[in-house]
């Protein structure tokens, strides 16, 4: 059974391009540009793992990260922030993030980090049908 990813950005371009990488890797993938309630659309995409913008509109993306880890419902579920400005996280921590990638990233990164947060979470990354 393939993976469930759900990943909110509120750049359409990225969205499409992460989503068509990681669909290429056999991982099945929900995208989102807006959500008012993080927990909610993770748990009715059913979401083995996040990935997160850090600045998002009106929305900080860590704090939205922070609402996922201490949800008892969603905090099992791995949370991959990313961000054009690592320098941010840096100072302010990681909200309890699994993983960090920075932008501009190359899509390599991108499902490297996901495999990783698969295999330390203790998943099987044979995610293909």
């Amino acid at each position: 059974m393939s993976k469930k990813i759900l990943i909110l950005d509120d750049s359409e371009d990225i969205l499409e391009v992460m989503k068509d990488a990681l669909e290429m890797e056999h991982y099945e993938v929900e995208v989102l540009n807006y959500t008012d309630d993080i927990c909610k659309a993770a748990l009715s995409a059913n979401a083995d793992l996040v990935i997160l913008d850090y600045i998002l509109f009106g929305i900080n993306g860590g704090e939205l990260c922070h609402m996922l880890k201490t949800t008892p419902a969603t905090a099992h579920i791995p949370v991959v922030m990313v961000s054009a400005y690592p320098r941010v996280l840096e100072s302010l921590g990681n909200y309890g993030s699994d993983a960090f990638i920075a932008k501009p990233f190359n899509l390599s990164d991108v499902i490297d980090t996901v495999n990783h947060c698969f295999l330390t979470t203790g998943d099987d990354v044979a995610h293909m049908a």
